[in-house]
């Protein structure tokens, strides 16, 4: 039986001192003081290390529409990062309701507000490394300045403005400057609710926003002093 972690933390300077104290300790010293059981592989565990994470720095939020420590508006974010702190992998930022993303304005969109404040908890993510073995490194706590914002804002409106048009079929993953659209399912069975060109109902597998690893690697390097 795994034990309870923290309870949510009543500032950003409580989670920030949290996530300091996780800097550096293996991700099987983090699951043990949780007794909470390491995967051999992430393959089918997929989110297991956002979850360990979320559960030793007390976020609240569980599957709510709302960032991770809803009482302080902040979102979690573990990132994958190779040797060298860049990272691995795109970034999950949030389902798309396929049915009402064309007449949502951005502020106030899922994206923006999963976005808006947000704790990257760097993680290694070398494949080679055995999960349990994989450190934890130092977090940051971080907001878009205007520029990023802005170019957020641009990619999010033109994804949106596709998928409310109808047009969400001709949507690649190779759309959007540092936002993308990639199916977010199970398995290719899983079916949610669309419009289509012509305005009806149609069914389509379910779709998430993601950021590439691009805009990923230049909040590290700005924040951490890595190579270009």
């Amino acid at each position: 039986m795994s034990a309870p972690g923290p309870g949510p933390p009543a500032s950003e300077q409580e989670l920030v001192e949290r996530a300091e104290a996780l800097a550096g300790r293996s991700l099987g010293d983090v699951a043990a003081g949780l007794r909470v059981p390491v995967p051999p592989d992430l393959r089918r565990a997929k989110g297991w290390v956002g979850q360990l994470v979320e559960r030793a720095l007390g976020a609240d939020a569980a599957s709510r529409d709302e960032p991770d420590f809803r009482g302080l508006g902040v979102e979690l974010k573990t990132l994958p990062v190779d040797g060298a702190g860049r990272p691995v992998e795109t970034t999950f930022v949030a389902t798309i309701p396929l049915h009402l993303v064309g007449d949502v304005p951005w502020e106030g969109s899922r994206v923006q507000r999963k976005l808006r404040r947000v704790l990257w908890v760097p993680v290694e993510g070398e494949r080679a490394r055995p999960v349990g073995d994989r450190r934890v490194g130092a977090a940051l706590l971080w907001s878009p300045d205007p520029d990023q914002e802005a170019a957020l804002r641009f990619d999010w409106e033109e994804l949106s403005g596709i998928i409310g048009r109808g047009d969400i079929e001709s949507i690649t993953a190779h759309l959007g400057r540092f936002l993308q659209v990639r199916p977010k399912a199970a398995h290719s069975r899983v079916r949610r609710t669309a419009i289509d060109a012509e305005g009806e109902v149609t069914r389509t597998m379910p779709r998430g926003f993601y950021l590439r690893t691009c805009f990923t690697a230049e909040i590290l390097r700005q924040h951490y002093r890595l190579a270009p």
